[in-house]
Order: C-alpha cells, then structure tokens, then sequence
C-alpha cells in the first residue's frame, strides 16, 4: 500500500539464495530511476519454505511518489508515499458497516432483512414465549448473529475515535449534517437501547448456532427470520462495555447534536445499570459460548471514568480509579481487552495512569523483537484486530505523553496488515495491489466476492486451524509462506483466519483514521 513521509519504511525479503551485502534499490514507478538504494541486512534465519531471510529500510526517502523495490532483478508490487494515503482505507473501512446493518437500517447490497427480531427469549433455561424488539444494529461478522459484547464495542470506538480527533474523523461525506462515523455509531446506540430488558437484564445474544447450519443464503432469505430468540444476560463485564458506551454516546449527542431528548435516554440507561453492577455476577455466560470476557475490572472502569465525564460527579472518578488500579495492564487487545481505553480516559486526570499503557507497549515490543515480520504479539484467533491494538495504544500513549518511543513498533504492526506480512497482502478488500478477495462473508459471496471495507481476521497458529476441520475450497497458494506459528488462507470457508468482523473493523477505523492527513 505504502507510507505517509515522515513514517518508518522497512520491508522483508524472502529467498533460497544468499543475498547477503546485495543493494536493494527503491525506484520511481514512471522514471524507473533510483530514488533511494541502500544493502540488505541479514537476519541470518530461514523462514517457512526459504532459507534466508534478510531486511531492509528507507526511512529516509519521504518524496511523495509511486515506487517499486528490485533487489537482484526482482521487483516488488508497486506502493506509495503520499500523506493522504490512509483517509480512503478509512472511507473503505466504514462502508463495511452499512453492509452489515440488520433490519430497517438502509443496509448495502442486501435488502432489509430479520424483521421480526426477536421472536422470544431465553433466559437461563428458562424459554420466555414473549417477543422484543431488538432489530437494528449490525451482525456480527460473515453470520447474522448480534452480540451485544461486540456491537457495544464496536460503538464505543467509533464515538471514541470522532471525539479523539474530531478534525479527521468528522467527515460528512453525504453532507446530510452528521459525521458519518456517528452516523453509524447511531446504528449501535439505538441497537442497545433496545437490548434493555426491563432495565435489570441486556439481550446478549440474537440468534443461536442453527445460523451456522442453514447453508449460505442472503440475510433477506434467511428461513430463520421468524425463529430468532434473544439470549438475556447481565454481569459486571457487560455492565461496562454497555454503560460506557451510552455515556459517551449521551456526551457527544448533548454536545454536538443538542439532542438532549435522547442524551438523557442513553445516560439514564447508562446509570441505570452502572447502579446494579454489584447485584450481578462478574462476568455473563448467557448464549452459545461466544465473546465471553475473562475479567470485568477494566471495562467497568471505562464505565465509571465515562460517566464521570459526562456528570463530573466525584463518585465516578473515584471508582474509576479504583477499578483501573485493579484490572492493572492486560497485554493484549480485543473486544475484551480494552484496559488501554480506561487507562488512557482517566490519564487525562490521573497522569500515571499513562504507565499501564506503556507497560503493554514494551510487552509488545520485546515479542515484536522475536518476530521476523515483527508481530507484537502471539497470532490466535483475530489477530489482526489484536495487532492494530497495539499500534491503538501506541497513539492513546503518544498522546497522553508527546513520545515517539514505540512509533516503530506501532507502525509495524500496521504496515504488517497492508502487505509487510510472509504473503505480501493486505487484509483489507480493494487497498493494495493484492489483498483477500475470498471473505468468509455471506453477502460478499452473493456479491461475486465484492466487499467494501472487508478486513480479514488474520492469521492464527496452525495447529488452531488444523483443529477446526475445516474444508477448503481451493488448494493454498501461499503454502511455502506458511510456518505453524503464522498460517492464513484466503479461502471462503476459511472463518477463522478469513472472517471480517465489526469489531476488528472499528479498531481499523481508529489506527487508519489517525494515520490519515484529513
């Protein structure tokens, strides 16, 4: 894909013949002359099916242009450096959501669809013959499940992401007076509104696993429309996620829309159940096993220091900074691990708070240290999302302190989803010279593979993937890339590494967007 100027450009090489002390030379896509040359380093291993592995870096060419490298009569795919070259990948990425917006939600290349949602309830083993209107919102991924655990987090984000930047992500492209990225926030918020169930429980979960059995069909096709039951639950960890997610949603819609009406609604929902976290159990297990936190502590904090935010009333902080200080720094990040999120709100109060972020970060640079292409952390299922958190909280952390001191790392880690990774490709559809075309997505499928901002799951270990028996439909074309820690295929079937999912796409949204020149 390519660079911004200022950006750290590095690059690996794979080969089966030594090319040690060989020039590499970066060159002007129309001209063909050299711009930048410089020697390969040796990294003195083999990689996957090669026998040497070697480096190489260009930092210092930052004239705006298309290039290409040739190393020893080989060239690479064509990639740019442009300052503007990330805000059209975030455009991309948010049109993934209008294609997985469920019902009366003007959805993309599908037609309304799961009307009825839902039909009953489930509670425990309790089956409840009653219905309750939870259309809306988005599914989940290449299904048409909805999990409130992910549509709370995915929300969360995009309302973060506009007010961590507005200037680059306020962009209104259909001019109708609303950022676009809260136009779609809008789809969550109203969404989990509706999941409150007599204020005391949250439908966690529209559908079951007979989803999966049904054979690939359009979500307007779907024979399940009318059988759709809604799981209830309630536990400290969805308490967090969902109460924090509606008090920023009731800050941002008072403050720019002057939609008091409905800032009150999200904010009153939002105490609501902030108010009986101490009544529920710590984390919720309702529905078919999936999205299950393993802690609680740092999504209530996100919680408190959220409310605290848009009440100033002192109780909020003060809890904030005692769930903060529990959950500690968690090394990771995903729907689940969002410690970085609360660190980083009550950071702008709490200053220290700067330091659990940091301890993450030099985690993910001593693992990033061990890895050829750099990753910063171990590749298990959603990986990609997990690798864009790092570099997500390398710019809380930057922001929070003025420091450059993991901006390699984070750019790494970056650039490893646009193609600097053992396939050379970018993970997300259409961005890039070669990047995943064959989604484990019902509606791309039904769209000739065509999908707008589709962001794959990313590789995992393989005895994870061997695990799952799953039944390719093409041979792999990558297989001498492949090594049993880092293993992907770009196979329709494939729903472990080849996925989309609204939540990785929400983290891709804010790392891209805060790449952008916008």
């Amino acid at each position: 894909v390519g660079f911004s100027p200022y950006d750290y450009k590095s690059g690996i090489v794979l080969s089966n013949i030594n090319l040690e002390g060989t020039n590499f030379e970066v060159k002007n896509s129309l001209t063909n002359q050299t711009v930048f040359s410089g020697k390969l380093l040796t990294k003195n291993k083999s990689y996957a099916a090669f026998k040497f592995s070697f480096s190489f870096e260009f930092t210092r060419l930052r004239k705006a242009g298309k290039f290409y490298i040739e190393i020893y009569g080989t060239k690479s795919f064509q990639f740019q450096i442009n300052e503007n070259l990330f805000f059209p990948i975030v455009k991309n990425l948010l049109e993934f959501f209008k294609v997985q917006r469920c019902g009366y939600t003007n959805p993309e290349l599908h037609k309304v669809c799961h009307i009825a949602d839902v039909t009953r309830m489930i509670d425990g083993k309790k089956n409840i013959l009653k219905k309750m209107d939870v259309t809306g919102g988005w599914h989940d991924a290449g299904d048409y499940v909805k999990f409130l655990n992910t549509i709370a987090y995915t929300t969360y984000t995009l309302m973060f992401s506009y007010e961590f930047d507005p200037a680059k992500f306020g962009f209104d492209s259909n001019n109708n007076g609303t950022p676009d990225i809260l136009e779609e926030a809008k789809i969550g918020l109203d969404w989990l509104l509706r999941a409150n169930y007599k204020n005391k429980k949250l439908i966690t979960q529209v559908q079951d696993l007979r989803d999966h059995d049904r054979g690939w069909r359009l979500p307007e096709n779907d024979d399940l429309t009318f059988d759709r039951p809604g799981f209830l639950g309630i536990g400290k960890n969805l308490i967090g996620i969902y109460s924090a997610t509606l008090a920023l949603g009731a800050k941002i819609w008072a403050e720019k829309f002057d939609y008091y009406k409905f800032s009150e609604k999200c904010l009153n929902t939002a105490l609501k159940f902030y108010a009986i976290r101490n009544q529920v159990t710590n984390i919720d297990t309702s529905g078919t096993g999936m999205y299950i936190d393993k802690s609680y502590l740092g999504k209530l904090a996100l919680a408190a220091i959220e409310l605290y935010n848009v009440t100033k009333k002192t109780k909020f902080y003060k809890e904030a900074l005692n769930y903060g200080n529990l959950a500690g720094s968690d090394y990771w990040w995903s729907w689940g691990d969002v410690n970085a999120f609360a660190d980083y709100r009550i950071a702008e109060y709490s200053p220290q708070f700067a330091n659990k972020i940091e301890e993450n970060l030099k985690r993910f640079r001593s693992t990033s240290q061990t890895n050829l292409f750099g990753e910063g952390a171990a590749l298990n299922w959603g990986s990609n999302n997990t690798l864009l958190g790092i570099a997500l909280q390398n710019i809380l952390w930057k922001k929070l302190t003025h420091k450059t001191t993991y901006d390699t790392l984070a750019v790494t880690q970056r650039d490893f989803i646009l193609g600097r990774n053992p396939w050379g490709i970018s993970f997300i559809y259409d961005v890039g010279t070669n990047f995943t075309k064959s989604f484990h997505h019902q509606v791309a499928y039904f769209n000739c593979g065509y999908l707008p901002g589709g962001f794959a799951a990313g590789p995992v270990n393989k005895a994870l993937l061997d695990s799952s028996g799953i039944k390719f439909e093409t041979s792999d074309k990558y297989l001498k890339f492949q090594t049993e820690k880092c293993y992907y295929r770009d196979d329709r079937m494939d729903y472990i590494t080849n996925e989309p999912t609204i939540s990785a796409n929400a983290t891709a949204v804010f790392v891209m967007g805060y790449f952008s020149k916008k």
